[in-house]
């Protein structure tokens, strides 16, 4: 009797494993795919993260501004600066890339991807020259017509690389001495000036094959022993707008072959100098064009060496009335950034708790949502 149940256990377990492995042999082979991109809306947010702890393998973060959601990520090398293009359909990451990881040969390029879907789409080669650094906006920016790539390189000696879109090819390389940043023309597409060590603008004028045309120096227009600007600059139109770290507003305007300066103006009150607010971080300023309002993020108890700070306020600033109106909880903001257009967004990144965060920002700025654990070392918030 033992023996029948015992063969007949057997028997069945035998022909379970056979309708198993019949099942399995049925399985159709996974395809892998790659996930689609919702349609990009001017919420979408590009977190440039320079990833310090594993810097060979940098990150570009994409979130959905709206939803606080996570979208995508593209890897970005070892320190790399990207951009998107002018018609906002590609994105440009300047980078380098070594044979042994982290020394060997040095190869640059621009990688190219497609904006809509993250795909890698192809390479410029470029000089091994790209500046290895924390990324700003003027490490890399397109021209406005969308003609010429212009990537900012360091040897430490500074110049600016010249890529044509048209050819997919470096076409020249322009000697900036003692000067940083690329601050293209909006009227000019084939014009850019970059800000230097002794308090003036330099803006070079390329001819149609990207050589140098005219290159002028502007007249000083801050001091940098005194009171130095920071190198973020928010851009309306041809002109640029920079705060310096005691709270100095400068407006140099760019449509012609040398700089043009307003008076510069200060939003603080003797109150508030007395109780030392200052501006901190590193993307420190978002302006919103139409409205004519900038947001700082500020700090106080400010001294010499506080600059990156982040911020315990955002104050907003009405450039017309050149006054405060507006202060709200900084939640450690060391980035900030406002989309453009109706209903606009203020995006704030905590460098503290590594998050991002949403203000409604067409009038009091409102948190709406918070997104936790993104990025590692981000500096750089744009804006689709």
């Amino acid at each position: 009797m033992l023996r029948k149940t015992i063969a007949g256990s057997l028997l069945t377990t035998a022909l379970a494993l056979g309708t198993s492995a019949g099942a399995l042999a049925e399985l159709a082979p996974e395809t892998i795919t790659t996930g689609k991109l919702p349609p990009a809306t001017p919420y979408r947010i590009y977190l440039h993260d320079v990833s310090i702890s594993h810097i060979v393998d940098g990150r570009l973060h994409v979130v959905d501004g709206e939803r606080m959601e996570y979208r995508g990520m593209l890897a970005t090398g070892f320190t790399g600066q990207a951009a998107l293009s002018a018609d906002r359909q590609e994105i440009f990451v300047a980078t380098t890339y070594y044979t042994r990881l982290n020394h060997g040969t040095r190869t640059d390029v621009v990688d190219v991807h497609d904006a809509n879907t993250l795909t890698k789409t192809g390479e410029i080669p470029i000089p091994p020259r790209h500046a290895q650094s924390l990324h700003y906006k003027g490490t890399i920016r397109p021209s406005a017509d969308g003609r010429w790539l212009f990537v900012q390189y360091a040897t430490p000696a500074t110049s600016i690389g010249i890529i044509d879109l048209k050819t997919r090819q470096a076409v020249n390389e322009v000697a900036t001495p003692g000067c940083w940043a690329i601050l293209p023309s909006a009227s000019v597409g084939g014009r850019l000036s970059t800000v230097c060590g002794d308090g003036t603008l330099l803006t070079v004028t390329l001819d149609d094959s990207g050589k140098v045309a005219t290159q002028k120096r502007s007249a000083r227009f801050f001091d940098p022993d005194k009171d130095p600007i920071f190198i973020h600059g928010e851009q309306d139109g041809d002109s640029y707008r920079f705060i310096s770290f005691h709270g100095e507003v400068h407006t140099a305007h760019l449509d012609g072959e040398s700089a043009r300066f307003e008076p510069t103006w200060s939003f603080l009150t003797p109150a508030d100098r007395k109780q030392g607010w200052r501006p901190g971080g590193y993307q420190i300023i978002a302006q919103h064009n139409a409205s004519g309002r900038l947001f700082v993020g500020m700090h106080d108890k400010g001294a010499e060496g506080s600059h990156k700070t982040p911020a315990k306020e955002i104050w907003t600033i009405d450039l017309k009335a050149r006054k405060r109106i507006d202060r709200t909880p900084g939640h450690n903001a060391i980035a900030l950034a406002v989309s453009q257009g109706d209903s606009p967004r203020l995006f704030a990144y905590d460098g503290i708790k590594l998050a991002l965060q949403g203000f409604k920002a067409d009038r009091k700025l409102t948190l709406a949502k918070r997104l936790e654990a993104v990025g590692e070392t981000p500096t750089q918030m744009e804006l689709h």
